[in-house]
């Protein structure tokens, strides 16, 4: 199950079809759906969230914990709607294509996929960018 949760003054337009689109990225992917949290929140709320878990004292647009069991897909993915916001304006891109960027992206994460090396970022992207032209 999918849930959106808020914790900063936002909401997502039509989450039904946010949520059915993950859905579909899931299957996609080889993968079964389990319980999956999306927290939207402020810079400074997943500002703390880094320090205290992840010991990075940065801003970053999304923080994903990852709890799956095997292919069966578990987790809490946090998204700054600040951070997306300012990416958005930063790259010349519509806000709403970037926060669906991010929220491929955490999936994509608890899919497998990584994005540390060069190579693994570029594999991300091109997932991301296949998915984003499916929705």
């Amino acid at each position: 199950m999918i849930s959106f949760n808020y914790e900063t003054n936002f909401e997502l337009d039509k989450p039904e079809n946010i949520s059915s689109w993950i859905s579909d990225v899931i299957v996609e992917e080889n993968s079964v759906e389990g319980d999956i949290n999306y927290i939207f929140c402020s810079d400074e709320y997943l500002h703390r969230i880094n320090v205290e878990f992840l010991n990075h004292d940065t801003y970053t647009d999304i923080i994903s914990f990852d709890y799956s069991v095997g292919k069966e897909l578990h987790g809490d993915i946090f998204i700054s709607v600040d951070r997306v916001r300012e990416n958005a304006s930063e790259y010349q891109v519509e806000f709403e294509d970037e926060l669906a960027r991010v929220i491929v992206h955490g999936i994509l994460h608890f899919c497998g996929y990584k994005d540390k090396s060069d190579d693994d970022a570029m594999l991300m992207r091109n997932k991301e960018d296949f998915y984003l032209h499916q929705r």
